[in-house]
């Protein structure tokens, strides 16, 4: 991997991560398209790059996370992310392998994007009029934990956490811009232990390097690294932006007919084009 497929794959990162379309299908195409070779390193950056994007919504939600009118709604907010996160670290560890045994056979990931695509153009007339919640501090802890489960889905390479999570939001009665935000804030402290599990665990495992050691390995890798998640923080701070608006003017219709073209494109592609 060179750095020109290094910022194109921190664009496709920062893009993809918050958008209900899956940034893993996105990434395991242009790998695959550019004929990146899946060392170690590739895996690494793949993920480290996500710190970037965690850092555009704590920057873009700076006042949920740093400032608070008084320390109980602080201790709340982060009291409930804690919570909604505790599922996806339980069964993220559990099930690790089996994720990454997925990850090698894109055909599956394709055909999940698209039955995902089609989950999404019947989601806003599902839970029309049955909104109940549209701030944040209404959400209580349990609610919270179950949006949590809700993002174990997307642990199915090519299901979206994003898309999961904002659907277990919606289920619970949160607004769709309610549920697309609390969606955001959930990613931080997930993505946030994912990144750390692989650049101080999980590398360890398979190349004898710890994760942060093959980043600094050689220059070449740092460059990569930086640039990456500079890249990945800009471009994720303009997709945020930019979804906040399409699903308050045209829901996640839209962003289902994209999953269905993208699924189908994928499936030919690695099924006969390849």
């Amino acid at each position: 991997m060179n750095t020109l497929q290094a910022i194109i794959i921190a664009i496709i990162e920062g893009l993809t991560e918050y958008l209900p379309i899956s940034s893993t299908a996105h990434m395991i195409f242009t790998s695959s398209y550019f004929g990146i070779q899946e060392d170690d390193f590739v895996k690494l950056f793949q993920v480290s790059i996500q710190f970037g994007a965690i850092l555009a919504v704590v920057v873009l939600y700076w006042k949920k996370f740093l400032a608070f009118p008084t320390l109980k709604v602080g201790m709340n907010f982060y009291t409930k992310l804690a919570f909604a996160v505790i599922p996806a670290l339980v069964l993220g560890k559990l099930f690790d392998d089996k994720i990454e045994a997925i990850l090698g056979d894109p055909i599956p990931i394709a055909i999940v994007l698209i039955l995902g695509g089609v989950i999404l153009l019947f989601v806003d007339q599902y839970f029309k009029d049955k909104t109940t919640i549209v701030n944040e501090e209404d959400i209580t802890v349990k609610k919270a934990v179950t949006i949590g489960f809700w993002q174990c889905l997307a642990m199915m390479p090519g299901t979206s956490r994003s898309a999961a999570s904002i659907i277990g939001g919606m289920q619970q009665g949160l607004s769709r811009n309610t549920a697309a935000e609390f969606s955001f804030f959930l990613a931080v402290p997930t993505m946030l232990a994912v990144t750390c599990y692989s650049v101080f665990l999980k590398t360890y495992e398979t190349s004898q390097m710890k994760g942060y050691e093959l980043i600094l390995k050689s220059n070449d890798n740092i460059m990569m690294f930086l640039i990456g998640n500079v890249v990945a923080f800009i471009v994720a701070i303009l997709a945020i932006k930019f979804f906040i608006g399409i699903i308050n003017k045209y829901g996640f219709k839209p962003w289902g007919w994209y999953r269905i073209i993208m699924g189908t494109f994928l499936l030919i592609y690695f099924s006969y084009l390849k």
